[in-house]
């Protein structure tokens, strides 16, 4: 993955940080803008998982709009390039505030996901003397077969309005004279890699618009959401998600009216192989049953092995070693879940060698906390 000349850079900047590799990012867009457009297809980036500025500012000149769920998220994309009008604003607590970020920012859409949001969406607008766009997010209860913490699309999950609650949803929305309906929102979870999950979608989502048609409802936009998945276990084998297949299988199996708009929202398939975590080994710990390998990056650089034991493929990648031992590969947080990898096979590992951990470019600098009182990890870049 990394050349000599890149390693031999890496040895002179302090460790830990995120290494971004920004020929990969913009070989990634232009994947995503090349199948979409095919389909006259609108995606949006997913702030949540990398709001990094630098890599910002290239996906915001290829056109693609932004997916927010903060008001510090919706000023931080246009501060960064996003057409206003090309934002949607999604979450399932959006406070006051936020709601009136989105208002005096004209964005595109708000993603709403209650009654009691829709009234207060009503009220917020009804004092600026404005009509605000908004979509109904809605729950799909599709399984989106992947990890519990990152499944949104179930009756059981906190996010979007159940089927069960429209009829009451319609009755609401032709009292509230401030809010104006213009699309159909789902979102079913994160790091999806089996296809035919997105399938049910489209199928599920005919069923919903039919119940709308049948009902003299038909909205302009219907908003997919994202959910693609990355191959963290084999990162240099697939470095591009397969763009080619999800977009078509929309193509294919959603029905849509005619004059209809079809969004995304992608966040980690764009990002997610581009970044890398470069830690340096502080100490090799010798255990009963483990060696441990303790490097100078944590959880407070990268949480989610910590949060729920995902998967990050972790290399020397600077030992000459053909010997190989077994370590745990751990972190300096005071917390027994602060571990990146558990009997992990390296090369003979040392005290300075660069731990590399990849396919961090997505919820990796994003979810970093100072606990402990840790400094962040700085962002380096590409050439």
């Amino acid at each position: 993955m990394f050349t000599n000349e890149e390693i031999s850079k890496f040895q002179h900047i302090p460790t830990p940080f995120y290494y971004y590799d920004l020929a990969l990012l913009k070989k990634t867009l232009d994947i995503v803008i090349k199948e979409s457009v095919q389909f006259n297809f609108k995606v949006h980036y997913a702030l949540k998982a990398n709001a990094n500025t630098e890599m910002l500012k290239i996906i915001s000149a290829y056109g693609i709009g932004a997916d927010c769920v903060s008001g510090n998220e919706i000023i931080k994309a246009i501060e960064c390039g996003f057409v206003k009008h090309d934002i949607v604003f999604a979450g399932v607590g959006k406070s006051d505030k936020e709601i009136n970020t989105g208002i005096d920012q004209g964005i595109f859409c708000f993603n709403c996901e209650s009654m009691a949001e829709l009234e207060i969406i009503n009220e917020q607008a009804a004092v600026k003397n404005k009509i605000v766009d908004i979509a109904l997010r809605i729950n799909p209860n599709i399984n989106a077969k992947t990890h519990h913490y990152i499944t949104t699309g179930l009756e059981e999950n906190k996010f979007g309005i159940n089927v069960w609650e429209l009829e009451d949803v319609l009755m609401l929305l032709k009292s509230l004279k401030n809010i104006n309906l213009i699309g159909l929102h789902f979102h079913i979870g994160s790091q999806i890699t089996d296809m035919s999950v997105f399938k049910g979608l489209c199928i599920r989502i005919n069923e919903i618009q039919q119940w709308f048609s049948e009902h003299k409802i038909l909205v302009q936009h219907i908003n997919v959401g994202g959910g693609l998945g990355v191959n963290y276990e084999q990162p240099d084998n697939n470095l591009l998600a397969d763009f080619e297949t999800y977009f078509r299988i929309f193509n294919d199996f959603l029905e849509l009216f005619p004059g209809q708009k079809v969004h995304f929202e992608l966040g980690r398939s764009i990002i997610a192989q581009s970044g890398t975590l470069i830690s340096r080994v502080l100490y090799i710990k010798k255990g009963i049953t483990t060696n441990f390998a303790i490097i100078d990056a944590g959880m407070t650089d990268l949480i989610r092995p910590a949060l729920y034991h995902a998967f990050h493929k972790v290399e020397n990648i600077t030992t000459d070693s053909s010997e190989v031992r077994r370590y745990d590969v751990v972190g300096p947080i005071c917390e027994s879940s602060d571990c990146f990898a558990k009997a992990l096979n390296l090369p003979i590992t040392k005290r300075g060698d660069l731990i590399a951990i990849r396919t961090t470019g997505a919820y990796g600098e994003t979810m970093a906390s100072q606990y402990n009182l840790k400094d962040l990890a700085k962002a380096v870049y590409s050439l």
